[in-house]
């Protein structure tokens, strides 16, 4: 050019997003943003990376530069010492301020992501409050404790104050770092894992803040399209992964047996599998056989491992101690064999958490459209929303933040995403990719993925090194941090 020019350049989306062959996602359980990735900047900081404005925990923050900036550690009120067990938690003028701190342990006693405590959370003295305090997390994870049997040993509820970084964490700090990443992405619903997770095969739980069979108002199977009923219909390639270890099916594993490891099994639709769609139905193994062969569908779910102590949920018992860095090596496994094989060019992996599992976050749930316009149906006697309402009773809130990593070689390098978004979104990537139609309103009303891609100049043909999961870290139950 020899003098200034105008350029105008038209792309099409629906054709750039179609580089994409392969869509996997994968969630593992119950963790917030904050407690795993707010101190994302400070790692970028100690470790070379251009600083990104990110919504982290504020005491990691620079004092300078793109805000969000330094804040002290958040805080939630704790039970006055004065009464112990069988006292339940009281919280009044004694209580004692819980600040945010570092975990030592990777190992935490299960904290409650259910209906009643995700809105105790929402405002400790008002659940009904059009204001969201974010101050019950202390009071329900100790009122969980001292009611758990045997009870916690955390029965003052400080393990939902508590954070990791990358000393712990240090495969899903490199990989948020290089590829996407996101400080506003939350889980559908402020409920527990198996509505969430409905909502991740169907954009709605119909109505249920409870497990199917819970109580007289949730014994029927959902009868909602899921996405793979859809993708079937459409003649779109799809299976859903589970892991046998410690289950019956790791030498019985039959279709029917699989079923049992997937969510899938809570639709009506998803009866039908094992005799109409069998080999939709995969073992681990056959993943990692279809990564190297080159034999990935053109979109897979991968279940997460809870049979083998491996998805990240906070230990049930005292027994049984779940340690996250286990979790966090075996998602490391999953993700470098993609990475290393054939299959890696014109691939997806969105990984991110099925619920915050009533750890602390900063950020309040958001406005979200009611999938169907079908308010909880499950609710029992004296919980949350049975004889008051506000606006989080419905289903027009999602849930809490969420960690969330976009792998491709289309993701963007060191991208931070601050749209607000909940992962019915990796539902509507999938529909816009191959020419769906939305399930519910709440998929329809996600905003596009695509912000995290670049679809004409990927930025990762050859994929980075990234390093082996510590797996070094103390696991204890005991006492904290």
């Amino acid at each position: 050019m020899t003098a200034a020019k105008t350029v105008t350049a038209t792309f099409n989306i629906n054709q750039t997003v179609k580089v994409l062959n392969h869509i996997l996602f994968m969630a593992q359980e119950n963790r917030s943003l904050d407690h795993y990735f707010g101190a994302l900047r400070a790692y970028w900081k100690a470790n070379g990376f251009v600083d990104r404005s990110f919504d982290g925990l504020p005491q990691f923050n620079p004092t300078s530069g793109l805000a969000p900036l330094y804040g002290p550690p958040p805080t939630n009120p704790g039970c006055d010492p004065a009464y112990q067990p069988p006292s339940d938690c009281i919280e009044d003028s004694n209580s004692p301020q819980i600040a945010s701190y570092k975990l030592i342990t990777e190992c935490i006693e299960n904290p409650s992501p259910s209906w009643n405590e995700s809105h105790v959370d929402w405002n400790l003295n008002n659940y009904y409050s059009p204001t969201a305090t974010l101050d019950g997390f202390v009071w329900t994870n100790a009122h969980d404790a001292r009611n758990n049997v045997p009870v916690f040993y955390d029965i003052n509820g400080i393990r939902s104050m508590g954070y990791y970084d990358d000393t712990d964490l240090n495969y899903y700090y490199y990989m948020a770092s290089q590829f996407s990443t996101s400080d506003r992405w939350f889980s559908p619903a402020m409920t527990r894992t198996s509505p969430n997770r409905e909502y991740l095969l169907a954009a709605t739980s119909q109505g249920d803040v409870y497990p199917v069979g819970t109580d007289s108002a949730d014994q029927s199977l959902l009868t909602a399209t899921t996405i793979f009923q859809e993708l079937q219909n459409a003649g779109i390639t799809w299976k859903i992964y589970v892991d046998t270890d410690n289950t019956s099916c790791s030498t019985n594993p039959t279709p029917q047996c699989l079923l049992t490891l997937s969510y899938i099994q809570n639709f009506e639709w998803g009866q039908s599998i094992p005799t109409s769609y069998p080999n939709s139905l995969a073992t681990m193994t056959q993943y990692f056989t279809d990564v190297q062969n080159g034999t990935l569908p053109q979109v897979a779910l991968i279940e997460s491992a809870g049979h083998a102590g491996l998805d990240e949920h906070g230990s049930d018992s005292d027994q049984y101690p779940i340690n996250i860095q286990l979790g966090a090596n075996y998602v490391s496994s999953i993700i470098n064999a993609l990475m290393n094989s054939v299959s890696w060019k014109d691939s997806a992996f969105i990984f991110t958490y099925d619920e915050a599992g009533g750890l602390y976050d900063h950020v309040p749930p958001q406005p979200a459209i009611s999938p169907d316009g079908i308010k909880p149906k499950d609710l029992m006697t004296n919980d949350i929303c049975t004889t008051a309402t506000g606006p989080d009773c419905d289903f027009t809130y999602t849930g809490y933040r969420l960690p969330l990593i976009v792998v491709s070689p289309y993701a963007r390098k060191h991208y931070v995403s601050h749209t607000v978004m909940d992962y019915t979104a990796i539902l509507k990537l999938i529909e816009t990719r191959f020419g769906l139609s939305a399930l519910t309103k709440r998929d329809a009303a996600q905003k596009s993925m695509n912000e995290f891609f670049n679809y004409n100049i990927p930025p990762w043909p050859t994929p980075p090194t990234p390093p082996v999961q510590s797996t070094s870290g103390a696991c204890y139950l005991n006492q904290l941090p």
